[in-house]
């Protein structure tokens, strides 16, 4: 099996390594990576640092996808902002088998395809403007997961580990395939937990929920998920969010398995965590604003859901995330 992690950044690149340390035989894995990253991984390796792991590995590591050859498996490994532009260059390493992974957070450009109903096939300009992505990668080659760990870059070829291990895995149209079967067996080698969920599209939104509140205001006031949620006024926003997300999901037909009361309770027990936007924002990089919150927007606009805190909240990050692109 022919393994593609098609953007080796931090959770690419730890799916990348761990999976170059476990060795399957059989399994053969490539990082496509860019800039300080790529170099280092080239010259020094790829290294993980974390509370319980730490260790080296020499990947086959590139920075040209023509060098690739044909891949059995693409594991998108950059974030939704950066699709836009990967996304073309993929098919040349398509085969009529490939399968393509999406790790995205928020709501994947594919989630309408197959749905059924009204919403059957539409595409959210927010996550894939112009449609460039769902040009590239066919509906039928794509499996949706969702990371479940910690990590980020600390310097150039070097990834930190904070916690977790699981990668949930789902096929659109809910079924238990064997190629999904198969592709579990390698990351399972490499200690990866993969539950394999039936109902994935409920899943994406249950882990949105949390997303769309705590990452945007996060940024905006640099507090950590603890900070947010023991402050009066950053717990109230975050509450009136995840309600306006939770009214949106319904009109969808998905009846979340979890309350806002139990997933604040949650993102408190985490403690002193820093989300991923705001490690983005003090980062310098493009935050993932579009597909984790812009998309709920243009969703609660199309189905006539009324989502003002969230709009309100959007908005002040996205100019934040423009004053920020300008600057660097």
């Amino acid at each position: 099996m022919n393994i593609v992690i098609a953007g080796a950044g931090a959770i690419g690149g730890y799916i990348g390594a761990r999976l170059a340390r476990a060795a399957t035989p059989g399994v053969n894995v490539v990082l496509f990576a860019r800039g300080a990253h790529l170099r280092a991984m080239q010259e020094r390796g790829l290294r993980v640092i974390g509370h319980d792991e730490e260790f080296e590995v020499r990947p086959t590591v590139t920075g040209d996808l023509a060098s690739i050859g044909t891949a059995d498996v693409v594991i998108l490994g950059v974030k939704a902002h950066g699709l836009t532009a990967l996304a073309p260059e993929l098919p040349q390493i398509f085969g009529p088998q490939t399968i393509v992974v999406s790790t995205q957070n928020g709501i994947p450009w594919w989630y309408f395809n197959g749905i059924g109903g009204d919403l059957d096939g539409i595409r959210l300009e927010r996550v894939d403007p112009g449609g460039v992505i769902a040009a590239a990668i066919e509906p039928r080659r794509v499996v949706g997961s969702l990371a479940y760990f910690a990590t980020d870059i600390v310097e150039p070829g070097v990834i930190r580990h904070t916690e977790g291990n699981k990668i949930s895995f789902g096929e659109p149209d809910g079924s238990k395939s064997e190629r999904l079967r198969t592709l579990v067996e390698p990351l399972i080698a490499a200690g990866f937990r993969c539950p394999i969920n039936a109902r994935f599209r409920h899943e994406v939104w249950v882990k949105l929920l949390g997303n769309v509140a705590f990452n945007p205001i996060s940024a905006l006031t640099g507090g950590t998920l603890e900070e947010l949620v023991r402050h009066p006024g950053t717990a109230r926003a975050i509450r009136d969010i995840m309600a306006e997300t939770e009214a949106v999901a319904e009109r969808l037909g998905i009846k979340l398995p979890i309350s806002i009361d139990q997933r604040m309770a949650g993102a408190e027990k985490v403690g002193a965590h820093k989300t991923s936007m705001l490690q983005d924002y003090e980062a310098g990089r493009p935050m993932e604003l579009e597909a984790i919150v812009g998309a709920v927007v243009e969703l609660g606009d199309r189905l006539g859901v009324p989502v003002p805190t969230m709009r309100a909240v959007y908005a002040c990050a996205t100019l934040l995330n423009e004053k920020r692109t300008r600057v660097v």
